[in-house]
């Protein structure tokens, strides 16, 4: 059946109507259940082993135009909604936004299963169905704010499977429902399925903020994603969702495994488990249980798991490291405690080291032990992570296992974040050298050819200059935001966190006004963009979006700098705004303290939409650098074996740094001090404004200003660069050339051939 045929079919049945009688948002409708069913029609691929990829978050952003891109119906789509007199666009901005993820992490998931789809390989995502997401983000009184953000609506892409589980918690069971939602790949004709699990009876009504019954299990386990853990009733549901999720995905792979017709003795020959970040650890002794009920012995169950279990390292930051008290787990799931404790005794016995032990000297769990010790695989997310890991954080590991190690550079997947984000610029690319980049990003390279084309280079100009145009005309119908679309757009986008340094980033907006108020002018105009959520409970982090917020504000009502600088900080900044800032970015800051960005994202799909990265040699940045060659990325800041250093020893706080060295410098001190100057402290709230001066002048534990004048420097030079703009223009190209190396393909079939060996 022809597509125009199968969309008026659906519409008919859906609305008793042709499609050319439908409103925008039937047309969505019959759009979405269309194309769920032609995805969800597609077998699985066949292999040997299968992959599950367990993760907290999976951030799949908005479906329609990913999976029509998938399917191979975008452009006959566009083209059929075209004659009826519909924009695709406009039906795709009708589709919520499924709210099952935060950052990075939920992002890089998406994208490998995307890969791991078009790859045809065999492998699923198994995650919660979060209900709010983690909140929808409001500005207040200069002020984030946090409200529910529910995305699910009648038809979703949500499809309900039927199946279920008991999950046994202490005192009490609790039915796992699964809901699947098909992932097509791209370049075949199957589809694997993402596993997400929910609570059989949902709170039902949304609430006022966040704040809900945190003790309410039974019907509030799968409402929010991270929920606050400034209590105890707080860390408990956390154990709660990551139990629930890793038992009833268990039960899932042992019955998928004895409907292929294996024995439970067998999981290792035909399953493969992706631990991602310590969240899913405890699917380690969850499966060992299960084996042992299924009659294995202990030492079998363990060899299977040790052999089926691999652990993806996302961070060296101790607060992401989880260690809970054996007290929480002995009540959330206490069938677990005699399983994680003779797994710590059997370490113990091998390994006296207390630095490894699973349960410490506090009766704490490390979760990233248990996965390090019970699994076959330790990666990290890009090559100096893992030189971290190996040379510092996981050494006394890495001593022990070092067959274990091995480093997968993460990737994204080009399909959404060039073809169908930026379609203008990927129409330039086929013009140039031919679509055979879409199925091998590796072709991108080809574009290095054009670097003297005038023309081509002219051109790539002007898409840029046209996603400039259309960025502004979304911001201000959508947030009454104005911005001038001929400035240099400076964009930081990424969660909201002291080591990602927005604070710096503020400083420097700081630098440029107090230039701009005493004569100095620049030779253009900036505009730096910030996209940014901070967690409900961490208070530094709020304080941030709280300054600069007073700053976007102060710079609004000046004018005698808004001709010259403005600031903007998108509202609930998620995928979707994602895709719209992305291809409109001129400088992508890329600017977390050396040593602690295990790898970014961001940067990669920035560099693809041509870009041009400033950036500490931190993370992927490393090896951006390497590829695009040091005329084409602006870096700046210590390396990280001098922070690491700087870490080590000292004072009271156990640092060599001392913030106040830094802020005594003549180009600093003024920089700290506007904080709390009286333009600021008549727009803010003077106790956070003085809260943030403090922590920056005495504390400043992740050392903005150890690398404040050398970013603005490096800023500088960079803005003075773009004034060339066939340069610019060049050093654009070579980004995207080069940014095939960051495909989530390649990461993909990488993981495939190093770890999962599926087929």
């Amino acid at each position: 059946m022809q597509l125009k045929e199968q969309l008026f079919q659906t519409t008919q049945v859906r609305f008793g109507c042709a499609p050319d009688q439908c409103d925008d948002h039937q047309l969505y409708e019959a759009l979405l259940i269309l194309t769920r069913q032609l995805a969800q029609d597609r077998p699985a691929p066949s292999g040997g082993r299968k992959l599950y990829y367990f993760s907290a978050e999976f951030l799949m952003g908005k479906l329609l135009s990913n999976n029509l891109l998938a399917l191979g119906l975008h452009d006959e789509v566009r083209a059929l909604l075209a004659d009826l007199g519909r924009d695709l666009g406009v039906i795709e901005s009708m589709e919520p936004e499924p709210a099952l993820g935060n950052g990075g992490l939920g992002r890089l998931a998406a994208c490998f299963l995307d890969s791991i789809a078009a790859l045809g390989l065999p492998g699923d995502g198994v995650g919660l169905n979060y209900h709010y997401g983690l909140f929808r983000q409001k500005f207040d009184h200069n002020r984030q704010t946090e409200v529910p953000d529910p995305w699910m609506e009648a038809d979703s892409w949500l499809i309900p499977t039927g199946c279920t589980f008991d999950v046994p918690f202490g005192g009490f069971d609790l039915k796992a429902v699964l809901y699947d939602i098909a992932i097509p790949g791209a370049n075949n004709q199957c589809a694997n399925r993402l596993h997400l699990f929910d609570v059989a009876e949902p709170a039902s009504a949304p609430w006022v903020g966040i704040d809900f019954d945190k003790g309410d299990i039974a019907h509030r386990l799968t409402s929010f994603l991270y929920p606050d853990d400034s209590d105890d009733a707080g860390r408990l549901l956390r154990v709660y969702q990551q139990y629930f999720m890793v038992s009833a995905g268990a039960q899932l792979i042992l019955s998928e495994l004895e409907s292929r017709g294996y024995a439970p003795d067998t999981l290792a020959d035909h399953v493969v488990i992706q631990i991602n970040d310590t969240h899913p650890s405890m699917v380690i002794p969850e499966l060992i249980r299960l084996l042992t009920a299924k009659g294995l012995s202990f030492d079998a169950a363990l060899d299977q798991v040790r052999r089926t279990c691999a652990y993806t390292n996302h961070t060296i930051l101790a607060e992401a490291l989880e260690k809970w008290p054996l007290s929480f787990i002995e009540k959330v799931a206490p069938q677990l405690v005699p399983v994680i404790q003779e797994l710590d005794r059997r370490m113990k016995e091998a390994h006296p080291d207390p630095r490894v032990a699973i349960i410490d000297g506090q009766d704490r769990v490390h979760m990233a032990h248990m996965d390090i010790h019970c699994g076959f695989s330790v990666n990290g997310v890009a090559a100096l992570h893992t030189e971290i890991l190996k040379n510092s954080e996981l050494k006394p590991f890495y001593d022990i296992y070092p067959e274990k190690f091995n480093n997968k550079t993460n990737g994204v997947t080009l399909r959404r974040w060039l073809e169908a984000c930026d379609p203008q610029l990927t129409a330039l690319i086929d013009d140039c050298i031919g679509a055979g980049w879409r199925q091998d990003a590796r072709k991108l390279e080809k574009l290095l050819d054009f670097q003297e084309d005038e023309a081509v280079l002219d051109r790539l100009l002007e898409v840029k200059q046209h996603n400039k145009n259309q960025l502004c005309r979304v911001l201000w119908a959508v947030q009454h935001i104005e911005l001038d679309p001929q400035s240099v757009f400076d964009i930081q986008v990424k969660r909201l966190h002291e080591y990602k340094r927005q604070q710096m980033n503020a400083l420097y907006i700081i630098h440029k006004y107090l230039e701009i108020k005493g004569g100095k002018l620049p030779e253009r105009p900036v505009t730096v963009l910030f996209g940014a959520k901070a967690a409900p409970a961490y208070v530094m982090a709020k304080r941030i979006i709280h300054l600069i917020l007073c700053l976007q504000k102060l710079i609004k009502q000046d004018p005698q700098v808004r001709p010259w600088l403005r600031v903007a900080m998108v509202e609930n900044y998620n995928v979707t705004w994602a895709a719209r800032l992305i291809p409109a970015c001129d400088i992508s800051e890329q600017i977390s303290l050396a040593s602690k960005e295990a790898s970014g994202t961001g940067n990669m799909k920035f560099m693809a939409n041509g870009a041009v990265t400033l950036g500490t040699l931190d993370g992927a940045n490393v090896e951006i650098a390497q590829l695009v060659g040091e005329e084409n990325i602006y870096t700046f800041g210590q390396h990280s074996d001098t922070v690491i250093g700087l870490y080590q020893g000292g004072e009271p706080d156990g640092r060599a740094y001392r913030p106040l060295d830094y802020y005594h410098r003549p180009a600093v001190e003024g920089l700290v001090d506007f904080i709390v100057s009286p333009e600021l402290l008549a727009i803010g709230d003077p106790a956070e404004l003085s809260a943030l001066w403090r922590d920056m002048k005495y504390k400043d534990w992740f050392m903005a200003l150890l690398d404040v004048e050398d970013y603005i420097a490096a800023k500088e030079r960079c803005l003075k660069d773009y004034g060339d703009r066939r340069a610019w223009a060049k050093k654009m190209l070579v980004n995207i050339a080069k940014s095939g190396y960051f495909s989530s393909d390649r990461t993909i079939e990488q993981y495939n051939k190093d770890i999962w060996k599926l087929k």
